[in-house]
């Protein structure tokens, strides 16, 4: 994994606003009848996981390349060593000493691929700005691409809620 991270290059956003292609109706009702949501989790959580192993081995790799290898042997995969309520997925820092926690968005489609976000991931960049960096990598199974987003989201991206907490009255 660390000859890829090596490969990674984060850049900046897409500014071009275009369209995938149109999926056929037929199609997407076919994979609808099929839909295995268990297996559909299963692969989600090893996407992400896959995606966050390759960040965290390029915040280390940069860190290195910088000369703070100190800093590099504490970067964290808190989400994998200290469970996934933070609000980051990854707590690294930049060379200059100063944390650098980072959430991973993985998705195998192209760059503009809709993608999950929490309450509280929301909540912690609103919280810590100054610290807090989404990177979205795509395209992973083929040749991962990464590009980074800095809060406030909501200037990069439209916020749609999908899904709700029903509490009875």
């Amino acid at each position: 994994m660390a000859d890829s991270a090596a490969r990674l290059r984060i850049g900046p956003p897409t500014t071009q606003r275009n369209e995938p292609p149109l999926v056929d109706p037929a199609f997407i009702a076919a994979i609808g009848r099929k839909y295995d949501v268990a297996e559909r989790d299963a692969r989600n959580r090893a996407l992400g996981q896959a995606g966050d192993e390759l960040v965290q081995a390029h915040e280390r790799q940069q860190l290195a390349a910088a000369r703070r290898e100190d800093l590099a042997r504490k970067v964290r995969w808190t989400a994998q060593e200290d469970g996934d309520g933070y609000g980051y997925d990854i707590a690294s820092f930049l060379p200059d000493g100063r944390e650098r926690l980072v959430e991973v968005k993985t998705t195998n489609g192209w760059e503009r691929t809709p993608f999950h976000i929490t309450r509280n991931e929301l909540a912690v960049a609103d919280a810590r700005r100054d610290d807090w960096h989404l990177v979205r990598l795509y395209d992973f199974a083929r040749t991962p691409k990464a590009f980074s987003l800095r809060p406030p989201l909501q200037a990069h991206a439209d916020l749609t809620a999908t899904s709700f907490l029903a509490a009875l009255r």
